[in-house]
Parts: C-alpha cells; structure tokens; sequence
C-alpha cells in the first residue's frame, strides 16, 4: 500500500495573517511548486525545492501544534496529487483547515468541509489570464474569495468582477488586499467606502506585527 505524500518547504505555526481568520494561531504546511510568477509575490523561495513528507506525518505534527486551525498554502498546493489527501488528513486530526490557492486549476478537488480561499489575479499581477473562470460557479458558502489589488484599474476591474458574478452572494468573504507598499491601505480603504460594495479589506496581519 503506498503512503501518501506531498513535497513541503516549510511547515510553522503563526497568527493567521489573511481571510476572516486572520488573527488566529494557525499551523502552516507550504507546498513547493507553483505554475505562477505573480509580480508581487513574496513567497518565490516555494517555486522549487521542498522535500517529500508523509501525510500521516503531518496531520500528527499538526496535532502536535495545539493549535485548532490548518492552512495548506504554497506555491500553489492543488498542483500537488496528495494535497486533498492532506487536507482530509488534517479535518480528521480535528483542524479546521483552509487551502490558499491562486484559482486557476480545479478547486473542486478541495474536500468538502474544508475552506478555499480562492485568488482571482487581477491584471497587474501579470497573471490574469490564468484565472479558471469555471471556479466561481464551484465556489461553495464557507470558501473566500481575494483579490490582491495594485492600483486603480486593479481595483475597477475587480470590482466589476465582484458586480458580474455577484460574488458576495457566493461564499463566504470576498477581500480586497493591498499590494504592500505599492498602495495604502487606507487609499484602497477610501476606495472600498466610494463603491460601497459588501467586499472586505484584507491587510497581511502577520506582517504588520512583524511576524513569519
């Protein structure tokens, strides 16, 4: 019988920095690998390397942790076979577990019962034409949706995505992050309160308080 496997960077726990569960001790398990160069990427030490790890193994560190809340992040984790195994691993040793992915493959392969929290790229990531337009209509009530926003056209054009596809109605959250330091928080803030969309802004926590 084979054992099922992933290939990890880096496994930490933390606050959670990000979505409605920003604030919350979190373990971390990132994924090696991903199939996009966002520009604005801080994570590119996880396009490569890693080594294989158990999924068994893993759910017990999680355990180990004490904490109540998983995040399987990357890279981009839905590239890896085992990473619906892993997730179903970490739900069975008792997390609540969210899976952090740049939405252009499949997030119906994310298990049932387990939070996706779904970038749509805007264009200024330079990665907008990779966006799996059929995940919308897989989007579940728990699942979120970010939107990491550079400028002014981010922001519209998102917005207008937010507006076609009546995200708000679909899941759970929708966010709008700033790309650090290239726009304010409060700029972006200012703009969110001009539209008054029911969307959410997101800064990265973890990073404002000066931790991993």
């Amino acid at each position: 019988m084979s054992v099922a496997t992933v290939n990890v960077v880096e496994t930490f726990t933390s606050l959670q920095g990000e979505s409605t569960f920003a604030g919350r001790p979190c373990f971390f398990i990132r994924l090696a690998g991903c199939n996009l160069r966002c520009r604005y990427c801080d994570s590119t030490y996880a396009y490569e390397g890693g080594r294989d790890r158990a999924v068994a193994d893993l759910a017990a560190e999680f355990t180990a942790s004490g904490v109540s809340l998983a995040e399987i992040t990357g890279g981009e984790p839905l590239l890896q076979a085992a990473c619906p195994d892993l997730a179903l691993a970490l739900r069975e040793a008792g997390a609540e577990v969210l899976v952090e992915t740049n939405g252009s493959l499949d997030i119906g392969a994310i298990p049932a019962g387990v939070v996706a929290v779904m970038d749509i790229k805007c264009p200024g990531s330079g990665a907008s034409g990779s966006v799996d337009w059929a995940n919308i209509g897989r989007l579940r009530p728990d699942d979120q949706v970010k939107f990491v926003i550079g400028d002014r056209a981010d922001f519209d054009w998102a917005c207008g995505l937010v507006r076609a596809h009546g995200l708000d109605s679909r899941c759970r959250a929708v966010l709008f992050s700033p790309v650090a330091p290239q726009l304010a928080p409060a700029t972006l803030g200012a703009w969110l309160l001009e539209t008054k969309l029911p969307v959410q802004l997101q800064v990265q926590l973890h990073k404002l308080i000066g931790m991993k």
